[in-house]
């Protein structure tokens, strides 16, 4: 069979564009970046084959350690009855890191997390607890160099919002109740309360563990005065999501924002169909992954593999389901509760999802936080330059004694 040519490619991309026309001008907005993907994808099909491409998809996922971390797991409960999945990297007192595998929920008490050994009359104080909060379409695997490094040095809990990796589909919204990031805010407490019910917290989210973190602290004002001792936002946003352009056209951005929701919709009811779409047109969509997660582009190809592994994961229902939550999200309110602790502020100035001028936004209402801006990143910075965002998080804890100091 011959290979595939270039010509193939921007003819995919047309037949995918060509299912938007009936939107008129987000049409044509959507297939300026669908042409853009398949330009890049044809380059690199005039050059490897199919067959090689699918090899190398294979290695790459057969040989790459990311997203293999794994720690004590444990499930809460949320509010509406929804399993939430969580792992807890426990630290020792020698130094090491409790670590374990098998089946979800194994050596754990549901809501209650892994089981602590205590001897009997001790008032050991409580460890502080860092609780990571991942972002939209990805999985707390998402923050894999981070849980990495800091592995042994301080005890982290990584959790999966509900509807992504290990967590359960959200009741409420098999009932038909629309997700709202107020509910991923309470969501996030359930886990709290289950996996670190004592202790100082440090908060950190990207993007949307952002958001979530944000309504946490309008729901919970007193959880953030009395246990908070830092929180880290990472490429995410207090507002105002309804005006980012996404790196479309002018022209069309105000018609793509009308006609994508219904799209999504529609596109949901059709889950099966649609993910043999995606299937059948994985390079066009690794491309447009590529634009969106990443700034530079020398990104080594291993961590974009995984990038798209993460994403394609979310099935397309759910994709559709949390659209409409981020151009309803303010949580600008919410920020004063974070005035009096120190906070990161940190994004890649080539994010085309949550762009730096959120960060800088949010950086206006809590002044004396650390705003870092990093050069060349796009919007999954912990990813494409971990070492950037590891550092500032090591700074971070160290400030506030939680490991330390000269710790890297």
């Amino acid at each position: 069979m011959s290979e595939t040519s270039a010509e193939d490619v921007v003819a995919t991309a047309a037949v995918a564009a060509a299912g938007w026309r009936r939107a008129g001008i987000a049409g044509a907005a959507i297939g300026v970046i669908a042409a853009g993907a398949a330009a890049g994808v044809a380059v690199e099909r005039l050059t490897v084959g199919r067959g090689m491409r699918k090899k190398a998809r294979l290695a790459l996922d057969a040989s790459g350690p990311y997203g293999s971390l794994r720690g004590q797991p444990g499930r809460a409960v949320a509010d509406d009855g929804t399993e939430l999945y969580y792992e807890v990297d426990e630290t020792e007192p020698d130094g090491g890191t409790s670590r374990a595998g098998g089946r979800p929920g194994a050596g754990t008490h549901a809501g209650t997390g892994p089981r602590r050994r205590r001897l009997f009359g001790s008032k050991d104080p409580a460890p502080l607890t860092v609780v990571f909060s991942h972002g939209y379409c990805l999985s707390q695997d998402s923050w894999h160099f981070q849980r990495a490094a800091l592995r042994g040095l301080v005890r982290t809990v990584h959790w999966d919002q509900r509807s992504h990796g290990r967590s359960e589909r959200g009741r409420s919204q098999a009932e038909g109740v629309p997700v709202g990031i107020d509910q991923l805010g309470r969501d996030l407490r359930a886990v709290i309360d289950a996996a670190a019910p004592e202790g100082p917290l440090v908060l950190v989210g990207h993007s949307m563990g952002g958001m979530t973190m944000m309504a946490l602290a309008d729901r919970y004002p007193e959880l953030i005065r009395d246990r908070v001792a830092a929180v880290a936002f990472v490429g995410t946003s207090s507002g105002k999501l309804g005006e980012v352009n996404f790196g479309l056209p002018v022209a069309g951005v105000n018609a793509v924002r009308r006609v994508l929701p219904g799209v999504l919709k529609a596109l949901g009811s059709q889950t099966e169909l649609v993910e043999r779409g995606r299937r059948a047109t994985a390079d066009l969509f690794a491309g447009l992954i590529k634009r969106y997660s990443f700034g530079s582009r020398d990104v080594d190809p291993a961590v974009a593999r995984f990038a798209e592994r993460l994403i394609e994961s979310t099935p397309i229902d759910v994709v559709a389901e949390f659209y409409p939550a981020f151009t309803e999200h303010d949580k600008s309110g919410a920020l004063p509760a974070f005035r009096d602790i120190p906070v990161l502020i940190l994004a890649g100035d080539k994010d085309l999802v949550t762009p730096s001028s959120h960060s800088e936004a949010i950086a206006d209402e809590l002044p004396d936080a650390e705003l870092v801006i990093v050069p060349d990143a796009g919007h999954l910075v912990m990813l494409e330059h971990p070492e950037t965002v590891t550092d500032r998080l090591a700074d971070l804890l160290v400030r506030i004694g939680a490991v330390p100091a000269g710790t890297r």
